[in-house]
């Protein structure tokens, strides 16, 4: 069995993680409240946007711990089209689980089955980008430490969409992400201590490319991506920030003097 180091880089790149998680999940909850307030093809949007967002943001998550993951007797590399396939699938899945809950009428049920939904897209992306990895071995898991990954996985984006539903106010939003960021971090590192390795001594050169060949240039990337849309998102006017101007401006307008 190999020797696992899973903060081979200090806590750098545990808190980096944790914070994007904390953002995308952010931006996610922000967008889904903006949307339950729209309509039509502005709420599509905005479940479209916190789609991406607690997708990517879950994925930035994953690989930036990733970038602190390392295995003595072995270097390690990332199928690239593997690596790509668990992002597009942590935001087709989550988003599946937000449109269930911006479009369905019973709140209750699609909480759950939106939970569900998100939570398993988040473990898919999590062990499909586990499925990347490449070294001189294999990489094996223990059956109830997966489980309790997905558990964790599940309980915490239904707890998140439940905040989307219930929570108003910046400092709520701002506890519910802070949790939530807390419960991704946890659901990763709880499938990590899951892996069990077995070595296959070899100085046979590895197919994929390095974390910061491309793992660590992604996720600048995406990281990017989140900080300037919660700058966007945060800048725009609410839908009850928008009717109350409206009814100023026709306000002014009724009050200025009709000309003869």
């Amino acid at each position: 069995m190999g020797h696992m180091h899973h903060f081979s880089a200090g806590w750098i790149s545990p808190v980096l993680a944790y914070a994007m998680a904390c953002v995308g999940s952010a931006l996610g909850l922000r967008c889904t409240v903006r949307a339950l307030t729209a309509e039509g093809r502005s709420r599509r949007n905005w479940l479209l946007t916190a789609s991406v967002a607690i997708g990517s943001g879950i994925w930035t998550m994953h690989f930036i711990a990733m970038l602190g993951f390392g295995v003595t007797g072995s270097p390690i590399r990332y199928d690239v089209p593997l690596t790509l396939v668990s992002l597009l699938v942590a935001v087709l899945v989550v988003g599946a689980g937000v449109f269930t809950v911006g479009y369905s009428p019973a709140r209750l049920r699609s909480l759950l089955l939106g939970g569900l939904g998100t939570g398993l897209g988040v473990a898919a992306m999590h062990y499909l980008g586990m499925s990347a990895l490449r070294l001189h071995g294999k990489v094996d898991y223990d059956p109830g430490l997966v489980a309790l990954s997905v558990g964790i996985a599940v309980a915490a984006a239904t707890a998140a969409l439940w905040a989307a539903l219930r929570v108003r106010g910046a400092t709520g939003a701002a506890i519910a992400s802070l949790v939530m960021g807390l419960a991704v971090s946890s659901m990763h590192y709880t499938g990590m201590a899951a892996v069990r390795l077995e070595l296959t001594p070899s100085r046979a050169p590895l197919p994929g490319a390095t974390a910061m060949e491309f793992i660590f240039p992604l996720a600048v990337a995406l990281g990017s991506f989140l900080f300037l849309t919660v700058a966007f998102v945060a800048l725009s006017p609410t839908a009850r920030e928008r009717a109350e101007s409206a009814s100023a401006d026709s306000l002014r307008e009724a009050e200025l003097p009709t000309s003869a």
